[in-house]
């Protein structure tokens, strides 16, 4: 790890205790740590001053929409302070999101859990195509119930599990809490590179366009897919994939003047 990473890494785990409190709680109520308590979805004075904006208040999804159309699709709701997925038979059909503002050069955090065999992932950099899903247009940041899915033919176990470069890049190490509990994410982007942290730890790095990059979505499912992570800015995006997930503390700061 580069002494830039290692200086992101104290960052980070600071930033992590910070925002996101204990990681492994089921409840939504205010938590203690350290003695001080911690209040989910909302700006410290401190945040505010270092320019750090929310993606969800906890109560409304005003700041989200359905990838390709204009309102929040129907399995998206607010509730109990956390943005959840209701699903429906496991129904995959248009109900990903996308935030409606655009950012370029970012540093994202957010909380997230999963049900049962859950699936789903965070987005960067997403441009809508026309008769193009989320996943074929945007690097992810997947979010799985890993346990779940070894048995599945389409799923590889090298590329595909929590906090992943998914279907490019494998994570060497990983601390993952299980179904129905707490973990916190963050990505960082700045220019072409890019960070991916699981519960603190730096897990997935990259650099946009270099040889190594090609050279992974040559071999990947994104071979094909002409306008994949092309775009330079775009929304952040959460992916309905069927199955139940919930996400909450999602506060996101611009780089530079990105």
């Amino acid at each position: 790890m580069s002494a830039c990473a290692q200086l992101r890494c104290v960052c980070a785990i600071s930033m992590v205790v910070l925002l996101s409190g204990c990681f492994a709680t089921e409840d939504n109520e205010s938590l203690v740590h350290g003695g001080a308590e911690v209040i989910h979805n909302k700006l410290s004075v401190e945040e505010r001053s270092d320019g750090w904006e929310l993606l969800f208040d906890g109560v409304s999804l005003d700041q989200w929409r359905g990838y390709g159309r204009d309102d929040i699709p129907e399995t998206w709701i607010a509730q109990d302070g956390e943005m959840m997925l209701q699903t429906a038979g496991g129904n995959m059909d248009g109900g990903d999101v996308i935030t409606k503002a655009e950012f370029r050069d970012f540093e994202l955090v957010f909380d997230f859990k999963v049900g049962p065999r859950g699936n789903s992932g965070v987005f960067y950099r997403v441009q809508e195509i026309t008769d193009m899903g989320l996943w074929q247009v945007a690097p992810e940041y997947q979010v799985l119930d890993d346990a779940a899915y070894p048995e599945s033919p389409e799923w590889n176990p090298r590329t595909h599990r929590t906090g992943e470069n998914y279907d490019l890049q494998a994570a060497e190490s990983r601390l993952v809490y299980p179904v129905g509990e707490w973990n916190s994410g963050r990505i960082y982007v700045d220019g072409n590179h890019v960070e991916h942290w699981l519960n603190g730890q730096l897990v997935v790095e990259y650099d946009l366009y270099s040889p190594e990059w090609e050279g992974w979505v040559a071999a990947s499912k994104f071979s094909v897919e002409e306008y994949f992570a092309r775009a330079p800015s775009g929304s952040i995006g959460l992916q309905d994939h069927g199955t139940p997930v919930w996400y909450r503390n999602m506060k996101i700061r611009r780089l530079g003047d990105a």
